[in-house]
């Protein structure tokens, strides 16, 4: 035999080994679907180089073990979770309601907490407005946390706002996503404001990209939407500190959002959650905020903030998502850019239709994400027969991420119904029960509704094979994506 043909059966038997090397590890990994696990294996067995080199970049959702542990010990340096709010509200809640806080509390340990209220803003520009005013009203500390923040009107706003605040003697913290917020991040706007004595941090740097993987996923990212103020007030919802034209993406604009301002207990478990991403990110102890005694109570609702992530367990959201289907018994209308549903979720919004309940999901016509919106669609027959409303918003990107159930309960926040909202993203929430407020968010998601035109069973029958080959090939890949 030539010396080739050896060295090419060494090759194929090297290429070969690490293949099944790698569909071994695929199918060891914890907490996984077995869809999940099979589309890797394909995809390794199919594409043998890519295939590996895609597992490696984004197989396992692997955070890195020095973040994790950073993670932990800012958790550790805190004071429990449980306790930041006061006693639990839960014997305040309606029977049939408690189930669902208690999945709340499993999620991050904060207990539902009695004497909040809410103010739902306009619009985007209302939201920045009134954050940049309580900027101005601070007396003692600004805490400020965004997944995407531009160096547009908006964001630029933030910016002079916090500036001013620090220059005044005002304890100014801000922190942005590295990637989502590389821009504002590397330009002279952030170092200013370092300047002005802004302490600042950068969650998850990239750092090298060449080398991120081998520490961790490059697009594990730190979702959160959070703002804190004076430990009195807080700020909850869908959108970034920028502009509605959102230039990065402008072809979509205006992007609707859903923001509120929330003050009572609330707000220390919001500061809590800020709180450990800062400390994991830097070395400065914020535990001494908690010292502080709480305020007088509220006349107000119960309140619960559900903070996800690479911190809690794998089901998280999911598990929270399906409770709250699950508890519907009249209405339930759901507004999201992006579905990619596991299952279950899945599962129980059919459930939900089928035994009576009059169920509204939302999205966007148009999505900034061609691979969601193809993976949403393969979704819609389904949900249609089930007798599921399915609507698409025609008024730009609607990103508002709510949940309306039963004129009762409210869940706001940045988690979107997909798998990387489930398995890669820190994302914020807070599940609230009051009518009053949310007989407010159900009329802002009925302006939604009024500028989205239903999609019918013909519609999605009117698709053609090709098209339809496509959708139900990306959600194929769901899992992998």
């Amino acid at each position: 035999m030539h010396d080739s043909a050896v060295l090419a059966w060494l090759l194929f038997f090297a290429q070969a080994g690490v293949q099944l090397a790698f569909m071994v590890r695929a199918l060891l990994r914890p907490h996984r679907e077995p869809s999940s696990r099979f589309a890797w294996v394909l995809v390794i067995a199919l594409a043998p180089v890519v295939g590996v080199v895609a597992y490696v970049l984004f197989g396992e959702v692997n955070l890195g073990r020095e973040r994790v542990g950073r993670l932990r010990a800012a958790f550790d340096a805190l004071p429990p979770a449980a306790a930041v709010a006061g006693a639990s509200a839960e014997a305040a809640v309606p029977e049939r309601y408690v189930p669902l806080f208690r999945v709340g509390h499993s999620v991050s340990g904060y207990q539902p907490a009695a004497g909040n209220r809410a103010t739902l803003l306009p619009d985007s520009a209302a939201a920045i407005a009134a954050m940049v005013a309580d900027i101005e009203a601070a007396r003692h500390s600004v805490h400020v946390l965004f997944y995407i923040w531009l160096a547009d009107e908006s964001g630029l706003k933030v910016v002079e706002a916090l500036r001013r605040a620090a220059a005044r003697g005002v304890t100014c913290r801000a922190m942005a996503d590295d990637l989502g917020s590389r821009g504002l991040i590397r330009s002279a706007h952030w170092r200013d404001m370092a300047a002005s004595g802004v302490r600042l941090a950068a969650a998850l740097p990239v750092g090298n990209p060449l080398l991120r993987p081998l520490k961790g996923r490059i697009d594990m990212r730190n979702h959160r939407k959070i703002v804190v103020i004076d430990n009195a007030i807080t700020y909850c919802g869908s959108q970034n500190c920028a502009d509605a034209a959102f230039a990065v993406k402008a072809e979509f604009a205006p992007w609707v959002d859903v923001m509120a301002r929330f003050e009572g207990p609330v707000v220390r478990q919001n500061q809590h959650l800020f709180a450990s991403n800062w400390m994991a990110q830097t070395d400065e102890d914020l535990s001494p905020l908690f010292a502080e005694p709480l305020p007088a109570p509220l006349s107000g609702f119960v309140a619960q903030v559900i903070g996800s992530g690479a911190g809690v367990r794998y089901s998280a959201m999911p598990e929270t998502f399906v409770a709250l289907m699950s508890a519907a018994r009249r209405e339930l209308v759901i507004t999201t850019p992006y579905y990619v549903p596991d299952e279950p979720i899945q599962a129980a919004l059919c459930a939900s239709a089928r035994r009576g309940v009059a169920t509204t999901i939302v999205f966007p016509r148009r999505n900034d994400s061609w691979i969601v919106a193809a993976a949403s669609r393969s979704y819609y027959r389904e949900l249609l027969e089930a007798g599921v409303e399915i609507r698409e918003y025609v008024g730009g990107l609607l990103h508002a991420k709510t949940l309306t159930l039963d004129g009762e309960m409210t869940l706001i926040g940045s988690a979107n119904i997909d798998r990387r909202s489930f398995e890669l993203n820190a994302e914020n929430n807070i599940l609230l029960h009051d009518a009053a407020f949310t007989r407010e968010v159900r009329a802002r998601q009925q302006v939604f509704l009024d500028a989205a035109p239903p999609v019918m069973v013909a519609n999605v029958e009117a698709y053609s094979r090709w098209r339809r080959l496509w959708n139900n090939t990306i959600a194929m890949l769901g899992p992998v994506l």
